[in-house]
């Protein structure tokens, strides 16, 4: 028999098995190699994640383009806002998947901590103070989520902003109006 495994044959068992042969070796070399060009995952920084809030903020409040632009435009907008910005210059440019997809975890943890904020807001009593509450808003967030909440800067320079407050209180039936001085 001929060792030619793409052999003109009638067999059409024949012609599969001698490609899944071929299709295996492909296969074990695709997954040597994978590892090997895998880049180690970086963690983002406080100033990092500032940046990027400013990013979000800044490219959603633009009245030129608004709301006129596809997903990927508006984080690939984001993404040049953050690479543009002097305090990220030294480090590695982030893609625009990176930065949306960081910026959904900011969003959903510090919405998470707005609702425990607004019940230890509620909780207040006579002769405690801001401290106090945030305290109390901490101790609420991991009763409800198993974890601490880290992202308070991020939470600190949300909490005020006048989309971010439409957006966080959305579903309560009583709103509370925002700062306008921030």
């Amino acid at each position: 028999m001929d060792s030619n495994p793409y052999r003109h044959s009638s067999n059409f068992f024949d012609l599969l098995t001698s490609q899944q042969s071929v299709f295996s070796l492909v296969e074990e070399t695709i997954l040597e190699d994978t590892p090997a060009e895998r880049k180690e995952r970086r963690m983002w920084t406080p100033v990092e994640d500032m940046v990027l809030i400013s990013s979000w903020l800044n490219t959603s409040k633009d009245p030129v383009v608004g709301n006129e632009q596809r997903s990927g435009t508006f984080w690939k907008r984001i993404a040049a806002y953050f690479a543009a910005s002097p305090k990220v210059a030294a480090t590695d440019l982030r893609e625009y998947t990176h930065c949306k997809q960081r910026w959904h975890k900011i969003k959903d943890q510090v919405n998470k901590f707005c609702g425990a904020f607004e019940a230890a807001s509620r909780e207040k009593t006579s002769g405690q103070n801001e401290n106090d509450v945030l305290k109390l808003a901490h101790e609420i967030f991991f009763n409800n989520h198993q974890k601490n909440f880290i992202l308070e800067l991020a939470w600190k320079e949300l909490r005020n902003d006048q989309k971010w407050c439409e957006l966080s209180h959305q579903g309560t039936a009583k709103r509370r109006k925002c700062d306008e001085g921030s």
